[in-house]
């Protein structure tokens, strides 16, 4: 007879298991009953504490009775009803084209539906438990895994509490804890110390295994530390197979998931495949639909431990990391945009600055949508719920002039529970931005402080806020963040940006650390009440090289009011400046020396090249490449080919004089003069597209 491997896996999970014999028991009546005596079965504990192997283990027990199961994780569902429902017909093998819950109600068989992490469903509960569940057989048994016991609505309401059946998990007793470790045949005679220190702690125990089985001589010795997991991961830490698997173990506890690709990119190697398989092989490695993770226990010591060791390495893996994030920004767009910013906010989270303003979930059950005709109503009563009669009457003028830069946020029922009114102030009229005194008042500053040059934009976020919490934390709060964040990475030729707050006390460590600063001649005033603006110029610290600043700032371990004073910015020039610093600089590109004294050095061009840190040299030979690069674009062209020949014996290849460049390209002299012109222009205007704009120069 030939086995399956499913046969196999349960026989392996099998001998892994041991201990909740009570928690067995419950759920082995509940299944060989006639009728199920409960619905819902709700496992819960904290962190490590064994629930998943709980659930797995219940999962082999009905294969080995016959019964179907079905397992889902939490972290591998978007929180909302549609996404919930697609996850479970597609794991319960469902047509998906079927309606599940005619599917649900036609099933007859006994099935036995369980979810993992149920914490993160927690926007879903009051649906789960009035929508969902009612629809669901009686044929069906429910078991929900959680590190909250249930909600007060299933404990409240009568009918729920005669079919839930809630279980808490506590540490194994010590009988199961020296089974366990008998069973991953750690020796003896140490069990008693092993059992002493983790006082059954699951994963404590299953670290304890690891460390043994990385290296069979170890000599288990009861440390005094009072963090058990800091203190069995350190040890573990020690014992890794290598330096590079040290690395993997790093850096996988640093980002919020990893996938091969990035662990790739934060090695440094081109093949990380054994690593990869070596960390998913870890006891408190979990395994996600986007990658890895390791348990939260985990991944704070790990990620602690390695800050305080070794300060450097945790730079460089910082860097690495937030490298490969910069560089996927780019490349995606929509919902995977956002999902990667929220992967480079998560290396933010341990700084004092950021971790206060964040929800770290993603928010999944919130979603960002076009403004409809109907949303108005809706939207408008939120904004004069917080701001008054007035800022709504301003909203309103706004969403008629620009509808496309309103941002509505919905929760599962598709209502609006937030909102984010973007002011594009270089598309209103004078008329409209004086309607309202804060477009009219951020606009005399640009005007007066930081004038827009043609083709530049300014953008007022004018409105954000959740229905319930207003500009308060929340997950409406911190989706309408990462919203922005996206924004100044996608936009083309941003200048400036404005955030009027309603609260600057509270937000301006978290603006300040963002780099905004507040601007007092922008604030304004409406119905009594005084907004303080926060403002950002994009032309002096680029997005990229914005990122690079938050990262400095998120390694720094001085106070952001003690750290050093930044470098040199970014210099702002105004077109004629920057068209004539050009044509200097053409005059000068083989004399480095001259261009170290050029205005270009700070300009975007050259920054985005090098970036602040470079030297003066380092920034002469940036600007003499991207002069020679924007040069070189025009042999591209027919048309242009003549102007760069011109350019060419005349700049980048000089002959004596420009007389006998015009016998070298053997054309009249006037001639010879009018293509060295339409090059040297066509120069200008390309390094000042990228001068805008950032990114590779446009031969278009």
């Amino acid at each position: 007879m030939t086995l399956r491997l499913a046969d196999r896996l349960l026989a392996v999970r099998q001998r892994h298991t041991v201990g909740r014999e009570s928690e067995q028991d419950v759920f082995l009546q509940a299944i060989h009953a006639d009728e199920f005596p409960f619905c819902v079965l709700h496992v819960y504990g904290p962190g490590g504490i064994g629930k998943t192997t709980l659930l797995r283990t219940f999962g082999a027990l009905c294969a080995k009775a016959g019964i179907r199961s079905t397992y889902v994780d939490a972290r591998d569902i978007n929180p909302s009803p549609d996404v919930f429902l697609q996850v479970i017909g597609a794991a319960m093998q469902l047509e998906p084209s079927s309606d599940m819950f005619d599917a649900l109600a036609a099933a007859h068989e006994r099935h036995v539906l369980l979810i993992d992490t149920y914490e993160l469903l927690l926007p879903l509960d009051d649906w789960l438990r009035d929508v969902f569940l009612p629809h669901a057989p009686d044929s069906m048994l429910i078991v929900l895994s959680s590190r909250q016991p249930p909600t007060t609505g299933w404990r409240a309401d009568p009918g729920w509490h005669e079919i839930i059946r809630m279980v808490p998990l506590r540490n194994l007793n010590p009988d199961e804890s020296r089974a366990y470790l008998t069973q991953r045949q750690l020796p003896p005679e140490q069990h008693d110390a092993i059992v002493d220190w983790t006082h059954g702690h699951p994963l404590a125990l299953s670290l304890v295994a690891d460390t043994f089985a990385q290296r069979h001589d170890t000599q288990f010795k009861p440390e005094t530390a009072p963090n058990v997991i800091q203190g069995l991961l350190e040890r573990f830490v020690q014992k890794t197979p290598g330096p590079a698997h040290r690395t993997a173990l790093e850096a996988c506890a640093l980002v919020r998931r990893m996938t091969e690709s990035l662990l790739a990119e934060m090695l440094d190697m081109t093949d990380v495949n054994d690593m990869f398989t070596w960390l998913r092989s870890l006891s408190f490695i979990e395994s996600g639909q986007r990658g890895l993770f390791p348990h939260d226990l985990a991944r704070e010591a790990l990620t602690a431990d390695l800050r305080w060791r070794h300060p450097a390495r945790y730079a460089e893996l910082h860097r690495r990391a937030r490298q490969y994030y910069a560089r996927t920004l780019q490349e995606q767009h929509g919902h995977e945009q956002q999902r990667i910013m929220f992967d480079f906010v998560f290396l933010h989270r341990e700084s004092s600055f950021v971790r206060p303003f964040l929800e770290w979930q993603e928010s999944g059950s919130i979603t960002a949508d076009r403004m409809a005709e109907g949303d108005k109503t809706a939207l408008l009563a939120i904004i004069e719920q917080h701001e008054g009669p007035t800022a709504a009457r301003l909203a309103a003028h706004w969403m008629a002039r620009q509808p496309h830069n309103v941002t509505v946020y919905r929760d599962t029922s598709q209502q609006p529970i937030g909102l984010w009114l973007r002011v594009e102030l270089q598309e209103a009229s004078d008329a409209d931005r004086q309607t309202d005194p804060a477009t009219a008042a951020a606009w005399s500053y640009l005007r007066r402080r930081a004038p827009l040059r043609s083709g530049e934009r300014a953008a007022m976020f004018r409105f954000w806020m959740a229905r319930d919490t207003y500009q308060d934390v929340s997950a409406v709060q911190s989706v309408i963040s990462i919203n922005i964040g996206m924004y100044y990475m996608n936009t083309p030729g941003l200048a400036y940006t404005f955030m009027p707050c309603a609260s600057p006390e509270f937000w301006k460590p978290a603006f300040s650390y963002m780099d905004l600063e507040q601007l007092e001649e922008a604030a304004f005033e409406i119905d009594g009440r005084r907004y303080t603006v926060f403002g950002h110029d994009w032309r002096v610290t680029p997005p990229l090289a914005w990122l690079d600043l938050l990262a400095e700032r998120e390694l720094a371990e001085a106070p952001l009011e003690h750290q050093p004073a930044r470098l040199a910015p970014l210099v702002v020039l105004s077109q004629p400046e920057f068209e004539e610093s050009v044509r200097n600089a053409l005059r000068d590109i083989l004399r480095p020396d001259a261009l170290q004294r050029s205005p270009l050095l700070r300009s975007r061009i050259v920054l985005d090249r090098v970036g602040a840190h470079a030297s003066d040299s380092q920034r002469a030979a940036a600007l003499q490449a991207a002069l020679r690069e924007a040069a070189e674009t025009m042999q591209a062209q027919p048309r242009e080919q003549k102007w760069y020949r011109a350019v060419y014996h005349t700049y980048l290849q000089p002959a004596a004089t420009q007389e006998q460049a015009a016998e070298l390209l053997d054309v009249p002299f006037s001639s010879y003069r009018r293509h060295l012109k339409a090059g040297v222009d066509r120069i200008v205007e390309l390094l000042w597209q990228r001068e805008l704009q950032g990114g590779e120069v446009s031969t278009k």
